[in-house]
């Protein structure tokens, strides 16, 4: 069945509701509406506490789905809602409708201010007192210094060193001196080379180098075998020298953000690791070795260029996290079915068409199952028993045409289901099972009818069945007492069922784009509906009880070619902050008043009222 063109973008955005007078008129630009938010990205390993400083890392960013929504965002196709605004002045009986401009957003402080090093001068009192003092640790970090002189040599005592935010471009190398130093921090500056003399801080046990401007790894690096923890993450490294199997005692290594190639035979010595992120380069293989890292509980290959895994991943018998999203791959090793203590299986954003036969079976720990953006044109094979734990399967923009009947028949646990973008023509037959699904994503397919047994899934909060050929809905959708979001945009639906006004939870209804020609009058039954999104229908009225929607904040009827007046009833929703009522023609209220806006709109509909 052919899709349908889409429909025109609104020309403008909704107008900003003005004051009383009208002299004024703001316009705010479009928005997207869409509520549901794919997968977020893989916690930054790389953090280092140190005493009472904050945490030293920097913000999650990859690979780590957010359960909570994933991945309903509709990201692909703008929304085609215009907003404005009113706002009330809850100190006045009246309303008090005032124009608001956008303020910039000045950005808060979140780390507290410390007096900054100025020169080298303080550098060496800073030096002097810690000598003095005995500290095993100092802290000169965000103190704009740009170099550290020689008298760092008679720090002995120390045991860490954290200099990150700098403007260090090298160390001295007296830094050799320091043969007590068991941490040293120096993120955040722009180091490219460091002294052949750190070889000599033989109890050195973290080496922080994340952003900096390295070419290399430093040839000294790889003479440093009492590391534990080395963090590279975010230079313009681009090959990885065979040396590294020196550093055997790494048990968190990260090469996060670089540009490199290619991995040494050698990273299958550093039997000790736990988490090794190599995510963000540029490989394409990995070599057979990585199978002896038998330790690995974490391990980060996203975003880069791989097109296939070698079976000795299957070694990795104790990995909990293996993140492949955004490579190239076109197929799965069986030997993947050894990793029995992974909890998630992610694969997003690669070529594969379809997995080894029972591998998501043999995974019996999996909660989470996201396949999306692939080339899968069926569900994988494996049956029922596949999905016994899992409680979030996510696999939007594949071709899949058809949900196998009983495929969920053991998924007890399943509660988001997201088939956004695919082929499905029909629901199976057993929908009715799925009674504890609580967030369904159907969008973007080609179903033409749903079940009645839609009231069946009596948990469901979240139903999103837009961009689909929905001529009408069942009445016992009404029956769905927990839904909070409705989302039936871009169908073909002339009218709506009553039982809608059932809804009593519910908070979003999208309609927008379809062929009504009115809205419900038991509507006015939602006291809990804040958003209302009916633009682009046909529209020749809006039932007074919407007078009665004391929740809504959001209302969007524009491009209703036939709605010619409003009720007054509209002027009693208290809450209302943005109407868009563009390209409507509203014939029935002055031309002068439409042409002011929304605000003089809603103080015209008010004055209509039997008690003004």
């Amino acid at each position: 069945m052919s899709r349908k063109p889409k429909p025109r973008e609104n020309s403008a955005a909704a107008e900003r509701l003005a004051d009383y007078t009208g002299k004024s008129v703001v316009s705010i630009g479009n928005s997207t509406s869409g509520a549901y938010a794919s997968g977020s990205e893989s916690p930054d390993q790389d953090t280092i506490r140190h005493g009472a400083a904050s945490t030293y890392g920097l913000k999650p960013e990859d690979d780590l789905p957010n359960l909570e929504t994933l991945g309903f965002k509709d990201k692909d196709r703008p929304k085609k809602a215009s907003q404005g605004s009113i706002q009330v002045d809850p100190a006045n009986s009246k309303k008090q409708v005032t124009v608001v401009t956008q303020a910039g957003h000045k950005a808060k402080q979140t780390v507290p201010g410390r007096q900054s090093v100025k020169a080298d001068l303080d550098v060496t009192k800073e030096f002097k007192k810690c000598k003095e003092e005995g500290a095993p640790r100092l802290d000169l970090s965000k103190s704009q210094i740009s170099s550290l002189n020689s008298s760092v040599r008679e720090l002995h005592q120390l045991v860490e060193f954290y200099l990150y935010g700098n403007r260090l471009t090298s160390l001295p190398v007296e830094i050799g001196y320091l043969k007590n130093l068991q941490t040293l921090a120096l993120s955040e500056n722009s180091i490219t080379s460091l002294p052949e003399t750190l070889k000599n801080l033989t109890q050195l046990r973290v080496l922080d180098l994340r952003h900096n401007k390295l070419q290399e790894i430093p040839p000294v690096v790889y003479q440093l075998t009492s590391l534990t923890t080395l963090f590279l993450r975010f230079n313009r490294i681009r090959q990885v020298e065979e040396e590294i199997s020196n550093l055997t005692k790494l048990t968190k290594f990260s090469l996060r953000e670089n540009k490199i190639k290619e991995l040494p035979t050698g990273i299958g010595k550093l039997i000790n690791l736990l988490t090794f992120d190599v995510s963000h380069n540029h490989l394409e293989h990995l070599p057979d070795e990585i199978g002896n890292c038998v330790n690995l509980n974490s391990l980060d290959l996203q975003h880069n260029e791989l097109l296939d895994i070698p079976e000795s991943i299957g070694n990795l018998r104790q990995i909990t996290r293996l993140g492949l999203r955004y490579n190239r791959v076109s197929s799965i090793p069986k030997s993947l079915a050894n990793c029995v203590n992974m909890d998630e299986f992610n694969v997003e954003s690669n070529n594969i068409s379809q997995l080894p036969e029972g591998l998501l079976s043999s995974l019996v720990n999996l909660t989470s199952i996201t396949l999306s953006r692939n080339a899968f044109q069926s569900y994988p094979s494996g049956g029922p028993s596949q999905f016994c734990s899992v409680y979030a399967i996510n696999i939007e923009h594949n071709q899949v045409n058809h949900i196998p009947f009983g495929i969920f028949m053991r998924a007890h646990c399943l509660t988001k289901l997201n088939m956004k973008d695919n082929q499905l023509t029909s629901l199976p037959l057993d929908l009715g099972t799925w009674t504890n699904m609580v967030e369904l994503n159907l969008g973007t397919n080609q179903l033409t009818v749903i079940p009645d047994d839609i009231e069946k899934l009596e948990k469901l909060e979240v139903l999103i069945l837009s961009n689909n050929n929905l001529k009408r809905l069942p009445a016992s959708i009404g029956n769905l007492k927990n839904l909070r979001t409705l989302d039936l945009e871009e169908n073909r639906l002339e009218t709506l069922p009553p039982e809608i006004g059932q809804l009593l939870e519910l908070q979003k209804l999208v309609v927008q784009s379809n062929q009504l020609t009115c809205l419900p009058r038991n509507l006015g039954f939602l006291k809990n509906l804040q958003y209302l999104g009916a633009g682009e229908n046909n529209l020749t009225s809006l039932p007074s009880e919407v007078g009665n929607l004391e929740s809504l904040e959001n209302l969007y009827i524009n491009d209703n070619p036939e709605l010619h007046s409003l009720p007054y009833e509209l002027a009693y929703c208290s809450n209302l902050q943005i109407m868009s009522i563009e390209n409507c023609p509203l014939s029935q209220i002055p031309a002068e008043i439409v042409a002011r806006g929304p605000s003089l709109v809603i103080q015209y509909l008010k004055l209509q009222g039997p008690y003004c």
